[in-house]
């Protein structure tokens, strides 16, 4: 009788181990893929799951979003512009068979997929659409990975290029345009401001015409004004004397006279 109590020990112990053994709890973002004797049976979870020792095995998946950054690529653009670029990719699992079944690795794959999706994607466009197209860019290689990924029971929500870095020989070169485009900008609006500036005038001078005695008083405003900007600097005043008075005066001097004598001094 008493070499009987330690043979009932043991088995309890291992009953005990076996059961607790084929206790799984799974967390709410978790679920558990079911194998009876290796074949696909069930996705169960979250809760309490019992399994039958040896005859079921179970892998857990993770449904939360995943964060991941995806190696600095070497990518040459359309016009043959060498660019370093990393970006992330946030993604998540929305069918647990398919991620188990029909994929090794879920997560591995799907960043092979996305370096892969992003040289291919961006080697396609030219340097000036990787630098102001991003979100047309990001949106580009979602659709293409989601497509992909749709397969392994994976679902991508989003891509962000994070950075594209430029060798320092071309980030002068973009420098050296961007002041040669800012000097091109400058001339046209200087080119612009003297045109408006020449029709203003001919406008005015069209008015000044309409009443020849408002140009006697211009003349006079001007010298007003040069009066008083160079009374105190200096005592030279020049002063613009009009055509139109002088020109009288020479005709009458140089026109000769009845008897064909030139007049008197």
């Amino acid at each position: 009788m008493i070499d009987f109590f330690p043979v009932v020990a043991v088995i309890v112990v291992i009953v005990l181990i076996i059961l607790f053994s084929s206790l799984k709890i799974l967390r709410e973002y978790e679920r558990g893929v079911i194998f009876l004797f290796g074949h696909f049976q069930a996705v169960k979870g979250p809760g309490i799951i019992v399994l039958v020792p040896i005859m079921q095995q179970m892998v857990r998946i993770d449904l939360r979003t995943i964060v991941m950054p995806v190696p600095p690529q070497d990518v040459i653009s359309r016009d043959n512009v060498p660019v370093k670029v990393d970006a992330m990719i946030l993604f998540r699992v929305i069918d647990p068979e398919k991620a188990v079944i029909q994929v090794e690795d879920a997560r591995e794959a799907t960043s092979q997929l996305a370096q892969t999706t992003l040289r291919s994607v961006l080697g396609q466009h030219e340097l000036d659409e990787m630098l102001s197209e991003r979100d047309k860019l990001n949106h580009d290689v979602q659709v293409i990975l989601d497509q992909h990924t749709d397969a392994w029971g994976i679902k991508v929500s989003n891509v962000e290029i994070k950075q594209v870095d430029l060798d320092d020989s071309m980030v002068r070169a973009i420098a050296r345009q961007a002041e040669a485009e800012r000097q091109r900008r400058a001339k046209i609006i200087n080119a612009e401001g003297e045109q408006q500036a020449a029709e203003k005038l001919m406008q005015a001078a069209q008015k000044l015409m309409e009443q020849p005695q408002s140009i006697q008083l211009r003349y006079l405003q001007t010298l007003v004004e040069v009066a008083g900007i160079a009374g105190n600097k200096t005592n030279t005043i020049a002063f613009p004397l009009p055509l139109d008075l002088i020109e009288p005066l020479l005709a009458r001097g140089g026109k000769p006279a009845a008897d064909g004598k030139p007049p008197a001094a």
